[in-house]
């Protein structure tokens, strides 16, 4: 027997436990994300005119990624319900990248040992890779980029403001938002000078008249005097001069500002490019960017050019302030998929050394920024065993903590049913105990699912049994109830296979 035809006897079009990960389920994301969510959802989620930082652990197949997707789904929502109120989603989920570009700068020794290239890890590269994320995602907005990178729900929505952000901004942010995309905008799509260009022109930051030659005065003085020495010279035919010092002093005089500019920007550009490790920035290529700008316009801002987070901080308020202007008054950063890194091995010690760095309250409960870490529940046991001067850093009383995404068995119940009936034809509305036979009671169901623990390790089962009771029947003869007997020995077999399978991740 087909198990086409045992869904199909009970009314479901499609098979509702087929995908065991949120990211590449149908059923989840076009069927399920609106509707059916974790217990703790609320606290989680929060409310989005105020966004709040959460740290969630959970098992591998809790649920966290599509809790992520939920989120997600949700702000979009909000904003396009709410177009001068909205949230900016920073994706912290994909560090393989920023992982790579920071090993690079280590020495080949550490980076041959993925502890000591963790260990090096600190919280403004955390910071660094978010600002990254963040500015790449509204220059590709602005631009209107073929293939932005950032997450949709930035872009459901087009205000009159951002359609024309010349207007919207004022000097002081669209020299900020400039200033942002120099030193963090990571497209590679375009040529960092070509794209920061067509930015600036988009913000109308230089125009004619005094902010086009402004940047460039000092440049114009030195054209300006070698062009006048040049012409009287050659109007007097006075060729001797070119044997004297002096005519060379004048013009060395002449140009040493703009040969002061140079080489104080190119300074600072090398000193950023140091600093941001976890990106390639080109020295020449930032310094071309930072020449455009007026010493007024750089006097006292702050760059991310030395190894602290003070700076970023500063930068996030100033990521807050364009982004206030273009009527978004908030920025939710959501991470994920933290034990996937290749880096991070699964161990879950470098696991902890990679995501304890973000661990500070200041961080955490930055004003108008909500962070929702995601993370593996074995870094809950080493959460439990710090010391009293990391809690007192994190405060993790204060950050809304759910210390296990538990699924009670009644919950996965309630997850399976609501599956097949996102499942099911029009009019039908199945039911798990419905496909069970009568010697299975719903108290021995229940205690079943509880042991399960996970709602993939529900879809895993559920699958397997499904498939084992239709691959027990002919279509001739088919049996559209699934016996007690067959329920127990599937439970029994995947229960053994599953803790095998654990035993194995404890020993690695």
């Amino acid at each position: 027997m087909r198990t086409e035809q045992f869904f199909e006897h009970h009314g479901i079009v499609a098979n509702p436990f087929a995908e065991e990960d949120a990211q590449t389920d149908p059923v989840f994301k076009n069927r399920c994300r609106e509707n059916t969510f974790h217990p703790a959802w609320d606290k989680v989620f929060g409310d989005p005119g105020d966004p709040a930082t959460s740290i969630v652990f959970g098992e591998k197949g809790a649920g966290k990624t599509a809790m992520r997707l939920q989120v997600m789904g949700r702000i979009a929502e909000h904003n396009r319900e709410h177009k001068q109120d909205r949230l900016w989603v920073v994706e912290y989920d994909d560090f393989n990248p920023f992982l790579d570009r920071f090993a690079d700068r280590l020495s080949a020794r550490k980076q041959r040992d993925p502890a000591k290239v963790l260990a090096e890890w600190k919280l403004w590269d955390h910071m660094d890779a978010i600002l990254s994320l963040g500015v790449t995602d509204l220059v590709d907005h602005l631009l209107a980029a073929k293939h932005p990178t950032g997450p949709p729900a930035n872009r459901l929505t087009t205000s009159a403001t951002e359609s024309d952000p010349a207007a919207a901004l004022d000097h002081a942010q669209k020299r900020d938002l400039l200033l942002l995309a120099a030193c963090y905008d990571d497209s590679t799509g375009q040529p960092l000078t070509q794209r920061w260009n067509r930015l600036r022109r988009k913000l109308a930051f230089t125009g004619w008249g005094k902010a086009l030659w402004r940047p460039w005065g000092e440049a114009a003085l030195g054209f300006g005097v070698t062009a006048a020495v040049s012409a009287l010279m050659g109007y007097f035919r006075a060729w001797g001069w070119l044997g004297g010092v002096w005519l060379y002093l004048i013009v060395l005089a002449a140009w040493s500002p703009w040969l002061f500019k140079c080489l104080s920007r190119h300074l600072v550009s090398r000193r950023v490019a140091k600093s941001i490790r976890v990106l390639r920035r080109d020295t020449v290529a930032t310094r071309r960017l930072l020449m455009s700008f007026t010493s007024e316009d750089l006097q006292n801002q702050p760059l991310p050019s030395k190894p602290r987070t003070d700076d970023r901080y500063e930068l996030m308020t100033k990521l807050q302030g364009v982004l206030r202007s273009l009527g978004v008054t908030g920025i939710l950063v959501l991470v994920d998929r933290v034990d996937e890194p290749h880096l991070t091995g699964g161990k879950v010690e470098l696991m902890r050394d990679f995501a304890w760095s973000m661990m500070d309250n200041k961080f955490l409960k930055q004003p108008g920024i909500g962070l929702k870490l995601l993370l593996p529940d074995e870094l809950m046991e080493h959460l439990n065993r710090e010391t009293r001067d990391f809690h007192q850093r994190a405060r993790i009383d204060k950050q809304n903590l759910i210390p296990s995404l538990d699924w009670t068995g009644e919950a996965l119940l309630d997850l399976a049913n609501a599956r097949l009936a996102a499942c099911a034809g029009d009019g039908d509305v199945p039911r798990l105990p419905q496909m069970l036979g009568e010697g299975l009671s719903e108290q021995r169901l229940l205690d079943a699912f509880r042991s399960l623990r996970t709602p993939r390790h529900l879809f895993k089962f559920l699958y397997r049994l499904i498939a084992a009771h239709c691959n027990a029947h002919t279509d001739t003869a088919p049996s559209w109830q699934i016996p007690r007997d067959t329920f127990e020995s599937v439970f029994a077999l995947y229960s053994r296979d599953q803790a095998a399978v654990d035993r194995g991740l404890s020993a690695g």
